[in-house]
């Protein structure tokens, strides 16, 4: 029997455990027009299982292929598969990043859009210049030899080339782009050229267009048209007019794409993140200022609404400070709850209270003509030089928002909340108001319904009917497969620790096991250790804890030296996660402390024995705010049908992610065929103990709860010393328990 004709695109040569199974199946649900969910064990080669067959089947009914992620690594892995394939099968891709991160003059989308225009403009007036020019000079010579029609010609000529010469006056004092002005007069064939010999990064591009004083971000926008494959992130597919604009720079319907989602467990989330809408106070402020520059009729009535909403906005979040609460307000936004159950928020009734116009639905839109007048207005004097940087209209923002907030703040999904922060400049306390979105499948299940087929794959995408509800998928393929490298290289702990609630996290005696368990799991690792916990707050808990048995000295960073634990490196908020994860393989004997919700959790590769155990502190659900809470009750009434007798809130907002967020931690030691690691579950809930409905052990998918130990904490070191030990890992003698 023949390979299949995908096999063509495949760059190695043997696959993977399972993977010719999987591109085989993948294959099948795309010439059947299906989605495909498809969840393998991490290393296990996912990209090339998808991206293969994905590649034939565009190749054969021309279609193009988009493969996305939001993880950066996940799209260096991209750029070297394809590369890669390009050595097999040669193929035309492109690595796309959005405008911020590759424009050379540092501008924004619209400034840009208008330099583009007028750029286009310029150029578009010199290349009729240079044609009359050519033309007058043909007429001449004909004139000259006595054809009188020609010289009468000429006249005609003459007079269009002088009017071209006044509009060429014009455009050229106004703002142009001297890099795009180059990709449209020069020659830029060897750009093209360069570009497909290989799979070019948006960095190489960059640079690339640089050193040549070309514009490589609208170059490489020229070169999408009708490509086989274009690699970007899920901001340019979840965010609809974006999505647009790119499936119009590949020159495609959306009918004529495939796409391939990575790590397609964060999709809800970022969907969620894509369709929320914000306003600040301070661009309302900035709205009102703009409107006492305007002398328009519209203006009394932009006022009358964005005033009131203004108002409405400060009035709500002082109202809810208790005595010396707006001291305590930091830099990072705070949620000030405005929701009720019997009627609209408090800061709709607020809104309602003080606004004195004419109706705030028909002047809300006289608001929103008006900022497009505006709009349009600064559009003209930065595009003919008058102002030297192109403003944007803080009322039509304002305006849009307020119209928004009024229609749709009641729809299901449609969460109304208010947040304050400090300026870190000014100190003074501000406020924001945000529709948040709950249910993600009001975004995405437009996309996968317009798209050819979609290919999902994560590590954790289980159980798939969730996924397939709270994105909105209908005819769906799915397919699992467990890690298929030897068992005996593994070993998977449920250890009986008290179960970590909340209020239970403070308890000497809990921490006291908890630290025990921690230092026996880092001590008789022979290598690096990766302890995961339900915060940073709890991270650096017993970082300090260990440290402080170790050299007294709770407040340092890490610690060395002679002690069996080795360095202990402590992961904070904002801090560079690829610089930890250097330093974590560059050592030895190492261990971070680090949160389940962080960066390190997923999508960063700890390969070739770079950590040897993980351990998960507790179920780190995620915090149960009035958002979260939100969430749950948004799911209870859209899933509420299809989970009759459960509880669609809790299982698909908390719980399920939750679970997921565990098992991505749990995934990042024993990445191949030979590589062996232990993964430690510590919590009363990950075992087989009737724990009711904190139980979480069911939530794990069947082949990984039968792999699931149940251990008291103190027998921990014996089975890894045993474990680790058959592996010939420690390197001379091993720990003495």
């Amino acid at each position: 029997m023949s390979d299949p004709a995908y096999l063509r695109f495949f760059p190695y040569e043997e696959p993977y455990p399972n993977q010719r199974e999987a591109m085989d199946r993948i294959a099948n649900a795309l010439s059947r027009g299906q989605d495909v969910l498809f969840e393998g064990a991490p290393g296990t080669g996912k990209t090339l299982s998808a991206l293969v067959p994905a590649l034939e089947y565009a190749r054969e009914h021309d279609r193009t292929v988009v493969i996305t992620t939001n993880v950066h690594q996940q799209m260096r892995q991209f750029v070297e598969d394809a590369r890669a394939i390009t050595r097999t099968e040669p193929i035309r891709a492109v690595v796309f990043k959005g405008k911020s991160s590759m424009c050379h003059i540092d501008v924004d989308y619209r400034e840009c859009q208008t330099l583009r225009d007028a750029t286009r403009s310029l150029v578009e007036s010199e290349s009729d210049r240079a044609e009359l020019e050519r033309r007058q000079q043909e007429l001449l010579a004909e004139s000259r030899e006595g054809n009188d029609d020609a010289a009468a010609a000429r006249e005609a000529v003459m007079e269009e080339l002088e009017e071209v010469e006044s509009e060429l006056e014009e455009v050229e004092s106004s703002n142009v782009c001297d890099r795009y002005h180059a990709n449209l007069t020069r020659d830029t064939d060897a750009f093209f050229e360069w570009l497909f010999e290989d799979v070019r990064t948006p960095e190489e591009v960059y640079e690339y267009a640089d050193e040549r004083g070309l514009c490589g971000y609208e170059l490489l926008k020229e070169g999408m048209e009708g490509v086989d494959l274009v690699v970007c992130n899920y901001h340019h597919l979840l965010d609809p007019t974006i999505r647009e604009q790119f499936f119009r720079w590949i020159d495609r319907e959306p009918s004529e794409i495939l796409t391939v989602f990575d790590e397609a467990h964060n999709v809800e989330d970022a969907a969620r993140e894509h369709a929320t809408r914000t306003l600040t106070e301070n661009t309302l402020e900035s709205a009102l200022d703009e409107l006492e520059e305007v002398d328009d009729s519209r203006a009394e009535a932009a006022e009358n609404v964005l005033s009131a909403f203004n108002e409405a906005l400060v009035e709500t979040y002082e109202e809810s400070f208790g005595y010396g609460a707006a001291a305590t307000v930091g830099d990072r936004w705070e949620d000030v709850p405005i929701d009720n159950d019997d009627r609209r928020d408090d800061l709709t009734l607020a809104f309602l209270n003080r606004y004195e116009g004419r109706g705030i639905d028909v002047e809300a839109e006289l608001a929103v003509q008006l900022g497009r007048a505006l709009e349009e207005e600064y559009d003209r004097q930065y595009r003919e030089g008058e102002t030297t940087t192109r403003r944007e209209s803080q009322t039509l923002q304002a305006a849009r928002f307020v119209a928004t907030w009024m229609k749709e703040g009641t729809e299901l999904g449609q969460y109304p909340v208010v947040s304050v922060r400090r300026n870190e400049t000014t100190e003074e306390v501000y406020g924001r108001a945000e529709l948040y979105t709950c249910i993600p499948r009001d975004v995405t299940s437009e996309l996968f319904e317009e798209v050819a087929s979609s290919v999902l794959m994560s590590a954790t995408l289980r159980p798939f009917e969730v996924t397939s509800e709270v994105l909105g998928l209908e005819d769906v393929a799915t397919m699992a497969y467990g890690m298929g490298y030897p068992e005996e290289n593994r070993l998977t702990y449920a250890v009986d620790t008290p179960p970590l609630f909340a209020a239970d996290r403070s308890d000497s005696e809990v921490q006291e096991t908890i630290a025990n368990l921690l230092r026996d799991a880092i001590r008789f690792t022979p290598g690096n250790t990766l302890a995961f916990f339900p915060s940073y707050s709890e991270a650096e808990r017993y970082h300090q804890r260990l440290q402080s048995g170790m050299d007294g000295g709770p407040t340092d960073p890490e610690s060395t030296g002679d002690d069996p634990l080795g360095t202990l490196l402590l992961d904070r908020p904002g801090e560079d996660a690829e610089e930890l994860r250097r330093r974590l393989v560059g050592s030895e004997n190492a261990a971070i402390f680090t949160s389940l919700w962080g960066t390190l959790a997923e999508g960063v590769s700890f390969d070739d024995g770079d950590a040897r155990t993980a351990i998960v502190i507790g179920v780190p659900y995620p915090h149960l705010d009035d958002r979260m809470e939100a969430v749950q009750e948004a799911y209870d009434r859209a899933f509420a049908d299809a989970s009759p007798g459960r509880d669609p809130g809790w299982t698909y907002a908390v719980e399920v992610p939750t679970v997921r967020k565990t098992r991505q931690a749990l995934g990042r030691v024993v990445r191949g065929p030979d590589d062996f690691g232990v993964r430690i579950l510590a919590d009363r809930r990950y075992t087989s103990a009737d724990m009711g409905k904190y139980s979480v052990r069911g939530r794990f998918p069947p082949e990984e709860r039968e792999e699931l130990i149940d251990v008291s904490p103190e027998k921990v070191k014996f089975g890894m010393l045993n474990f680790y030990g058959d592996h010939d890992a420690y390197g001379g003698s091993p720990p003495e328990p």
